[in-house]
């Protein structure tokens, strides 16, 4: 074997052997299946937005907002919810999640129930850029304060705030349980952080490489599952073992920077606890790229309750979920 065709990397309890030429990179295999894909013949739902949304929790701050609708909504009928943080890479139909394809042909298939979906912005103050795809606010807008932080001020954006803007237009469930949250790195904890304080309001919720890290003490949550009753919550985790790993500019090691390790602590502690939990460790950085190849599935857990008819002569359950004869509007 040439050894100059070889770079070692030294991984928590393992040596691999990595060509130098291409560089070893972990995400390479962490492709979008068919599901997040746009399909043919599957009736499309509709985006609409950008919205504004000032801010009372945040004084001075606005959040920017969509809103997906399915084909199949009907305004008569009470729609579930999902909330997603970092709206902007959610939506993105070139992005690593392409969450309206997703809920386009699950919805279709009956996997998961009709549901409204918000993608939503951190907070920015009028003169600030809008989060994009190179730079998702952390630099920029008030996302470091809102997503990291452990109070209950982001609570109150997306349950005082969002909720009663999004009920003057849309019929959305009322049941918590029809009502889900999710983001990414620290829109992760930030979407746990709305369970966590509001469970009357969502109790499902999609953590994709979540920060549960010492950014604003998020490090603190498996200890506190642990010291506190348990809440109605289903949580999905998702990360990767070559996730950022607690190495400190100086060169040292900190567990509490350590992405991978506090995400399997918050899995630990969660199933210690008795919670409806799931979670999945990949081989990915910290990247969507994982847990976008992933999230049709992750759907289709956190929604697997959604009410079935067993009748064999139930032929509307055993057909596609087709938009209704006439699609009512928005409520006004």
């Amino acid at each position: 074997m040439n050894r100059s065709l070889l770079a070692f990397s030294l991984l928590p309890g393992i040596l691999l052997a990595q060509p130098s030429t291409p560089a070893f990179n972990p995400d390479a295999h962490y492709r979008l299946g068919p599901d997040s894909m746009e399909q043919e013949g599957i009736p499309r739902g509709k985006l609409t937005g950008p919205f504004t949304l000032p801010s009372e929790a945040y004084p001075g701050t606005q959040h920017t907002y969509w809103v997906y609708a399915p084909a199949q909504y009907d305004a008569k009928t009470p729609a579930a919810l999902m909330v997603f943080q970092d709206g902007h890479a959610f939506w993105n139909p070139q992005g690593d999640v392409r969450a309206t394809n997703v809920m386009d042909n699950l919805i279709y298939r009956r996997e998961i129930p009709v549901m409204i979906a918000v993608f939503i912005n951190p907070g920015r103050t009028p003169e600030q850029p809008e989060p994009h795809a190179k730079e998702w606010g952390d630099r920029t807008t008030n996302r470091p304060t809102e997503y990291n932080s452990l109070d209950d001020r982001y609570a109150r954006v997306i349950v005082d705030e969002l909720l009663p803007a999004m009920r003057k237009d849309f019929n959305v469930s009322p049941n918590p349980d029809h009502r889900g949250i999710g983001g990414a790195s620290s829109g992760a904890i930030a979407a746990f952080t709305v369970a966590w304080q509001r469970p009357g309001e969502f109790r499902k919720v999609l953590s994709l490489i979540g920060s549960f890290t010492n950014i604003r003490g998020g490090h603190a949550y498996a200890d506190l599952v642990r010291k506190e009753d348990r809440k109605p919550l289903r949580v999905f985790l998702q990360d990767g073992r070559n996730d950022n790993r607690g190495q400190r500019r100086d060169g040292s090691y900190d567990e509490k920077w350590d992405w991978f390790l506090q995400n399997t602590r918050m899995a630990q502690a969660l199933t210690d606890k008795g919670y409806d939990v799931n979670y999945t460790w990949g081989i990915g950085r910290h990247s969507s790229k994982h847990g976008g190849a992933i999230f049709p599935g992750m759907m289709r857990w956190l929604w697997r309750d959604q009410p079935v008819s067993t009748d064999v002569k139930d032929a509307v359950e055993r057909s596609f979920r087709g938009a209704p004869a006439t699609a009512a509007a928005p409520q006004n």
